[in-house]
């Protein structure tokens, strides 16, 4: 199985990529079967505001359908949202919006597992509600998600992993109903 993971975010230290980084080693660990997993960086994918008079005098940008051409490929997604005043980051939003002009599908009808953390109490649980309500109408099919609060008294950095075992079963959990 192919997996697509990535942090939606655009931050070089985004505590979303260390989960999503962690909830892929998890994957090829065997938790999914034959997982091979690929994480792409939103920094990668950074492209001009979408505006719709942008699109009709330049298309759409190569990265947004590169972005795009990546999901068709994958057989699953691992998508860790990082949350912004209780919505989707700039980055990812941004990237989101290019893309759903190539398609309204954006997911293209993948089973996803979807993460969230934060260094707070809430864990990203806003922005995952978000993510979730929007889910169906872009042909996503969510398997499961899970949030994270209090990112740093969970996850050990410098080991690249979930410290609290409770957490740790409850992310091998959902990342197992891709199987």
């Amino acid at each position: 199985m192919k997996v697509l993971a990535f942090a939606a975010s655009n931050s070089r230290n985004s505590i979303n990529k260390a989960v999503v980084s962690y909830a892929a080693d998890l994957l090829k660990a065997g938790i999914v079967d034959h997982a091979e997993v690929e994480i792409i960086d939103l920094r990668e994918y950074e492209m001009p505001l979408f505006s719709i008079d942008r699109q009709q005098e330049e298309g759409i940008p190569e990265l947004a359908q590169q972005f795009y051409k990546k999901i068709g490929e994958a057989d699953a997604l691992v998508i860790s949202f990082a949350e912004h005043n209780g919505y989707y980051t700039a980055a990812f939003k941004n990237l989101f919006d290019w893309t759903s002009r190539i398609d309204r599908k954006v997911y293209q009808g993948k089973p996803a597992v979807l993460l969230a953390a934060s260094p707070g109490p809430g864990g990203g649980s806003r922005v995952l509600a978000v993510a979730k309500t929007a889910a169906p109408h872009f042909a996503m099919e969510v398997k499961a998600d899970l949030s994270i609060p209090h990112f740093h008294e969970q996850f050990d950095l410098a080991n690249g992993r979930v410290s609290n075992r409770d957490l740790q079963a409850k992310l091998a959990s959902a990342l197992a109903t891709l199987n």
